[in-house]
């Protein structure tokens, strides 16, 4: 409750303030515009540019990861060698002295 009121009553200087100082507010005014289109649109360039530089990044990752039919004969044969491999080194394995 104490927030409602006191919001009122500071729109209600902030209006009459206004109604007085129309003048020194629109000098204001017209002095805080350029600057502030200067801020944003070094602002949304900074964005914009940060942005297209993440694009590029991407396109420098992509690569062909796909696997021709012929190759995957050989990488089977090539798993398969190693699993029979692996156990021959399993079965002979060195006696503790």
């Amino acid at each position: 409750m104490k927030t409602l009121i006191g919001g009122a009553i500071a729109a209600a200087l902030g209006i009459v303030g206004i109604s007085v100082w129309w003048k020194p507010f629109l000098q204001l005014l017209a002095g805080a515009a350029p600057i502030m289109l200067l801020l944003g649109g070094g602002l949304a360039l900074y964005l914009g540019f940060d942005e297209l530089k993440d694009t590029w990044k991407k396109e420098d990752t992509t690569f062909d990861n796909s696997v021709k039919p012929e190759d995957m004969d050989n990488y089977k044969k090539e798993i398969d060698e190693l699993k029979d491999e692996i156990k021959t080194l399993k079965k002979e394995k060195p006696k503790k002295k």
